[in-house]
């Protein structure tokens, strides 16, 4: 019997999306190499207009661009393009704490999920503007009122996926309202997931934020809504089939009362009016249920398509990073590891 090939080592992809980040893609880039020797750092550059591209070719990354600009196309274009067993996508910005990763992939694969989010801790007040934090709470609120759970963290921008997550999920968005669709996709097919708390520090000086409040918030908000349509389309088209008909039974009262002390529909418009509202919202209701069939379909095949790929295995690789792991965390960074 010949002896047994060794295991394969895990191959671990660090993603990163930038968009004029020279001050800080150096840094991010050494922190991720330091925290993973063994990781692939890939920086998709889209469009920068500074020298992102060669200070991240500068400090050993792999760089590639994406034409299409906007986050949700940078994402589409790595997870189409990458092949490895678990992918860590983060910011080039330096505010993740890069030396959480290992312990991030040893609980995806040790646990075989297949999704750890960092959700983020503000090491100072600059870090994370008061705008974004309520903004943050109101919709990771919302996203749990229409979907039933969800992430302390939606938006966090710090995430490891196994190989499956990432070959199944049919990236839509374009903008920063990714990391919402993502979560989404997540909840949807009941994915193993869970969430760990990281630091998350201020930009380094010369670094901006591209995110808008306000704009990329009614985005947002926007995708939730849409999802919330699309996938949840008896509660969507009930919800406006039950107030149509609030409405319609309200108009109708006095007609009625009125009918029956005279035997006259002295209102005849307003018969008119509610007899439509009526009929509308059962055709409402209708659709709904007829929706919620193909939604139905649609998440088996996307299910099936996530089961095509095999769980995270656990190899040698998965061992020395939970080594790299324990001796890597930081006593600030212990707190918050708990599954969805």
């Amino acid at each position: 019997m010949p002896d047994r090939s060794p295991e394969p080592s895990l191959r671990v992809a660090v993603l990163l999306p930038c968009y004029n980040e020279e001050a800080a893609i150096g840094r991010t880039v050494a922190a991720f190499r330091a925290a993973l020797p063994g990781a692939t750092v890939y920086v998709y550059d889209n469009n920068s207009r500074d020298r992102t591209v060669a200070v991240a070719e500068a400090a050993g990354a792999v760089v590639r661009r994406e034409r299409m600009q906007g986050k949700g196309h940078v994402v589409r274009r790595m997870f189409a393009d990458i092949d490895a067993d678990v992918y860590v996508m983060a910011d080039g910005d330096e505010t993740y704490e890069a030396a959480a990763a290992p312990r991030m992939v040893a609980t995806l694969v040790d646990e075989q999920l297949d999704m750890v989010v960092g959700a983020r801790r503000d090491e100072v007040e600059a870090a994370y503007r008061r705008g974004h934090r309520f903004g943050n709470a109101m919709l990771t609120g919302l996203l749990a009122w229409l979907f039933g759970r969800s992430f302390s963290d939606i938006l966090s921008g710090y995430r490891v996926f196994s190989r499956r997550f990432v070959k199944s999920f049919p990236v839509l968005s374009g903008g920063f309202e990714i990391e919402t669709e993502i979560s989404v996709h997540a909840l949807e097919l009941k994915m193993p997931v869970a969430e760990q708390v990281t630091a998350y520090g201020a930009r380094p000086e010369g670094s901006a934020s591209k995110l808008s409040t306000y704009r990329d918030g009614f985005r947002i908000l926007g995708l939730i809504l849409t999802l919330f349509r699309i996938e949840r389309p008896v509660l969507f088209f009930g919800a406006i089939a039950g107030a149509l008909l609030l409405l319609a039974v309200g108009l109708s009262i006095p007609l009625i009362i009125t009918y029956l002390d005279t035997g006259l529909v002295p209102r005849v418009p307003t018969a008119i009016l509610a007899t439509g509202l009526s009929i509308v919202a059962v055709l409402s209701f209708f659709a709904g249920l007829i929706l919620d069939t193909v939604v139905r379909g649609r998440r088996e095949v996307r299910r099936l398509a996530y089961l095509s790929h095999p769980a995270p295995a656990r190899t040698h690789g998965a061992s020395a990073l939970k080594s790299a792991a324990a001796g890597a965390m930081l006593p600030a960074s212990t707190e918050g590891s708990f599954p969805l």
